[in-house]
């Protein structure tokens, strides 16, 4: 979804996936809710067709939302929102590090912005499983 420029009904449908962002106090009670910038390596066919063709580098930030994470993904002008809840959420850690969701994935270079952002993935993979236990009490 191209969120370059916001509307309110791009907002609504968000906020009706993956909740509204944290307020204030959530977030310092979170230490922040948004990851440092990392480059991306490698996307799905879907995905890859949205980025900068020439030599530019392609650059992803997460943020953490209650029911799940919003990836922006910054190429040439534009923006966009890969809106994933935390039950489509799946994250790969081999030899690469990768976010996979709803058929698409992004695979990020190992550099030291995404090792800048290992306490980050610990955060957002924390507060998915309070999302789903919360969701599933049987749990």
């Amino acid at each position: 979804m191209n969120t370059t420029y916001t509307e309110r009904d791009q907002e609504e449908r968000i906020d009706n996936l993956v909740g509204k962002k944290f307020g204030f106090i959530e977030t310092l009670k979170l230490k922040g809710i948004g990851s440092k910038r990392m480059i991306i390596n490698k996307a799905s066919y879907k995905i890859e067709s949205l980025l900068n063709k020439s030599q530019d580098i392609n650059y992803v930030n997460i943020e953490l939302r209650p029911k799940g994470v919003l990836l922006r993904i910054h190429a040439t002008l534009k923006t966009y929102a890969w809106v994933i809840p935390y039950y489509q959420l799946v994250v790969f850690k081999s030899l690469n590090t990768s976010i996979h969701a709803q058929g698409q994935f992004i695979q990020f270079k190992q550099d030291n912005r995404l090792r800048d952002n290992k306490g980050f993935f610990q955060k957002m993979m924390d507060q998915r499983l309070l999302c789903t236990t919360m969701n599933h009490p049987k749990l």
